[in-house]
């Protein structure tokens, strides 16, 4: 068949025609063929919500031209990117050009594509699969109406059979597939769960939307495999069951006896093959077949702190006799999660395990909120983002992604990036960013079966290890009681479909979340040094906090210049112009973490700026980190907030929208690494007539032990000259463990001006350097300083009282007539006061 590729090429025997059931050859005599529509083949056109089907494009004469003049799109993909790549509207992401394409988010849109089919189908039925459709459509092949389909997340498919044009000729095997997208819904909170929230402090109004999954042609037999599970477990003897569960249509009205033939040999290392088979009847309809596959000596999947990712390929045939009827084949690993109540804190504080346990070794949890997709507009990302994206967690010692509750879950691509780098994922399941949900039950019933798809479409992947319902959910219900039951419905029906952990919702320690029944130290979201900035400095701050978990630590920073370029426009790049408001830039809350880390707004140029605000979000974090990693066991994990962003934004991540890593993600590396040598100390400013005390510590998140190692301490002054060295040697670190070794009292700032540093360095007992850190501290008095932070968040606050946060003309005198200016022409570029 023109443009089909076998998803299983012949490669072994050619010469053999049929394969006898239970043997590993039944996988190669495949019947099964795709048609992947993926592509540029596509073409758009916009339309009047109603109009369309009033005007008859669904009735388009298959074989017609007509469509050929509509505007080229591509799926998977949305339609704002169509659009832009189209001419029709201005780059959304540049200056304040998404505010000029939101008429696009209230008209239809129709996509077509034509292909042909020249082969006979006989004795076979062929559907077309939709991975994802964001948010409805209708769809029609040849003018018959398929279906029609609500749900971001969820896949569905058709039979197509009869609809068909088959032919060797070409215009009568011509097909026109036509989809329809609604509008897309304009209150989120009808939606929950089943789309993205487009809201919050990193998006502007703008409804994405589009067929942003592939979409596949597939012919199978008349009895077809709808999903494989390879569901593991271990045995106390060390071995494993893969119980393979597969779920059949039998599309006929009559019963038919199938033989089910399933193999599991090593994907990323050698094994030998292991089979399975089973025979019985299956009635017309959907039923599950399931087949024990046990494994003496499994290779087991790690994060790859703790091992190595080993990966299996499981395949499974339908068979009828000598006939293939379909084949499908996954990835999978063997390992086994669970977790533990975190050391310290009692029944009566925490409602949940905190501590994750793979393969029964804990797993710290060294994490950042992915803040993804790399793109909110799909069709933006190329497949190559991904692998590097991955790549740069990896190397900033990342062993695991947190998939937040304000962005959906990911494409398969990314968790089977993550299998094969051995990086973990903590994942609300579906996007529950908003208290405000449906009430009426047949609305909880769509919520729940979009969750049972998504979990189902991702359980295989050995690196989902955690399953969350919401993010914040509680701290927006107005009902505490009914949040709490939904999160438990849905963590049942999750729970029902894969065997893994579950919590309702982060943090849980919100006046609802202890109105609902939760305990007081359930986790914490470390905001309040942003979002109440001035309060307290940075180190004030994070050792106020004492929690089992940290689900979120944020803090802001400004894109490179370079990067900087990309988004704004050059006449508002310095001082901070509209379009910095506009990409959710808080230039008082900026400049207050330049203070707070520098004793320096560092306003006097816009590299000095922007370098400074990277450089305060990486001293932030690591500081904070540092502190949390030192609370092991008492805590047992940290997501940063967040490590991508996803479009281009002076907020959270520290790697940006064009997967440039900010300078604050060299501080995140080193703070993450898997053994830390870490200093602990009580204050950033000193006076230079008193010692610094501090401590040192080591961290070692590996399961290995260290012995006859050695600390080497140097501060330095302004000008990196030496102040004081001296080396301490250490008999043994212990796996896994968080250990103080060495009280520091040294008197030696009696010359430093305005900031010192120190360096630790540890190596082995052959001089190699194992982990390496320094810090940068300030000269000043703790007090003071406090004092002078709280007078700017008075500031800060009056400002933000006036306007509302996110009203970002509140940084503009010229907008708001304060000050005596006045915005009288588009001639004029309003500059943010105070810079």
């Amino acid at each position: 068949m023109k443009d089909f590729k076998l998803i299983l090429l012949l490669m072994l025997f050619p010469f053999l025609t049929y394969s006898q059931p239970g043997t590993i050859n039944s996988h190669t005599d495949n019947s099964q063929v795709v048609r992947d529509f993926s592509g540029y083949k596509w073409k758009m056109k916009m339309m009047l919500p109603g109009e369309g089907v009033k005007a008859g494009l669904h009735e388009l004469p298959p074989a017609d031209i007509e469509t050929l003049v509509w505007n080229p799109a591509k799926v998977p993909g949305d339609v704002f990117t169509d659009l832009w790549k189209a001419g029709a509207i201005e780059d959304p992401y540049f200056g304040r050009n998404s505010v000029k394409a939101q008429w696009v988010q209230h008209y239809e849109w129709w996509y077509s594509y034509q292909f042909n089919v020249t082969e006979d189908i006989t004795d076979q039925i062929v559907r077309i699969d939709f991975e994802g459709v964001d948010f409805s459509c209708d769809v029609w092949l040849n003018g018959v109406h398929l279906g029609r389909h609500e749900g971001a997340f969820s896949s569905f498919s058709f039979d197509v059979t009869e609809a068909l044009r088959v032919s060797k000729k070409n215009i009568e095997s011509k097909n026109m597939l036509m989809i329809k997208l609604d509008p897309p819904p304009q209150v989120n909170a009808k939606v929950a769960g089943r789309k993205t929230p487009w809201f919050g402090d990193y998006w502007r109004d703008l409804i994405p939307f589009g067929i942003t999954r592939k979409i596949k042609m597939v012919s199978t037999g008349k009895v077809r495999i709808e999903d494989v599970y390879a569901n593991t477990s271990l045995n106390k003897d060390g071995s494993a069951n893969v119980l393979m569960e597969v779920e059949v249509e039998n599309t006929t009205a009559s019963p038919k006896e199938m033989t089910v033939v399933a193999s599991i040999e090593g994907k990323n290392f050698k094994s030998k093959a292991l089979t399975a088979e089973i025979t019985q009847v299956v009635k017309p309809g959907i039923h599950k077949i399931k087949k024990n596959i046990h494994v003496k000596k499994p290779e087991l999947w790690w994060p790859w702190d703790l091992g190595k990712p080993n990966l299996y390929t499981a395949k499974v045939s339908l068979k009828d006799g000598k006939v293939n009827h379909d084949f499908n084949e996954i990835t999978f690993g063997i390992r086994e999660v669970k977790m533990k109540w975190n050391p310290g804190f009692t029944r009566d504080e925490v409602s949940f395990p905190r501590t994750t346990l793979i393969n029964g070794k804990v797993h710290f949890i060294r994490s950042a909120c992915w803040g993804g997709p790399p793109d909110i507009f799909v069709g933006r990302t190329a497949p190559g983002k991904y692998a590097n994206l991955i790549k740069l967690a990896k190397e900033a010692n990342m062993n695991n992604i947190r998939i937040f509750g304000w962005h959906p879950p990911e494409i398969p691509e990314f968790y089977e990036l993550c299998n094969e780098a051995g990086l973990t994922v903590w994942q609300d399941m579906i996007p529950m960013g908003t208290g405000n949900i449906p009430t009426e039950r047949e609305k909880i019933n769509l919520i729940m079966a979009e969750a049972a798809s998504v979990i189902k479409e991702r359980r295989n992947h050995p690196s989902l290890i955690m399953m969350e319902g919401g993010e914040e959910m509680l701290l927006r219900t107005a009902d505490a009681h009914f949040g709490r039951a939904f999160l438990e419905e849905l963590g049942d029906t999750l729970q029902s479909y894969a065997n893994l952990p579950y919590v309702p919702d982060s943090p849980l320690t919100c006046e609802v979340s202890q109105e609902a029944g939760y305990k007081k130290k359930e986790a914490v979201h470390a905001l309040r040094y942003f979002y109440g900035m001035g309060h307290a400095l940075m180190e004030d701050w994070y050792q106020s906090l004492d929690y089992p978990i940290v689900p979120e630590f944020a803090i802001t920073s400004v894109p490179s210049v370079e990067s900087l370029k990309k988004f704004i426009p050059e006449n508002e790049m310095w001082p901070p112009g509209l379009s910095w408001g506009h990409h959710w830039a808080d230039l008082d809350r900026l400049k207050m973490q330049n203070w707070d880390t520098f004793g320096d707004e560092k306003i006097g140029s816009l590299e000095e700026f922007v370098n400074a605000s990277q450089d305060a979000q990486g001293i932030i974090f690591q500081n904070g980190v540092e502190y949390f990693r030192r609370q092991k066991p008492r805590l047992s994990g940290i997501a940063l907030c967040h490590f991508i962003t996803y479009w281009p934004d002076m907020k959270w991540g520290i790697v940006d929208n064009y997967q440039q890593p900010k300078r604050s993600y060299d501080y995140v590396k080193r703070a993450y690494q898997p053994l830390l040598v870490s200093l602990n100390f009580k204050k950033r400013r000193w006076h230079t007539n008193e010692p610094f005390i501090g401590e040192i510590w080591v961290i070692n998140d590996l399961y290995k032990t260290y012995k006859n190692s050695s600390v080497q301490l140097t501060i330095k002054d302004d000008k990196g000259a030496v102040l004081h060295s001296k080396k301490m040697e250490i008999s043994i670190i212990k796996e896994n463990s968080a250990n103080k070794f060495f009280d520091i009292n040294e008197k030696v700032l009696a010359k430093v001006e305005k900031q010192f540093t120190i360096e630790l360095s540890l190596t082995d007992k052959n001089g190699k350097e194992l982990s390496f850190n320094h810090y940068m501290l300030l000269i000043g008095d703790q007090a003071a300083a406090t004092k002078e932070f709280k007078q700017m968040q008075n500031a800060m606050q009056k400002r933000n009282g006036k306007y509302g946060y996110g009203n970002y003309f509140r940084f503009y005198d010229d907008m708001t007539f304060e000050n005596g200016k006045d915005h009288q022409s588009d001639v004029e570029q309003p500059r943010a006061s105070d810079y």
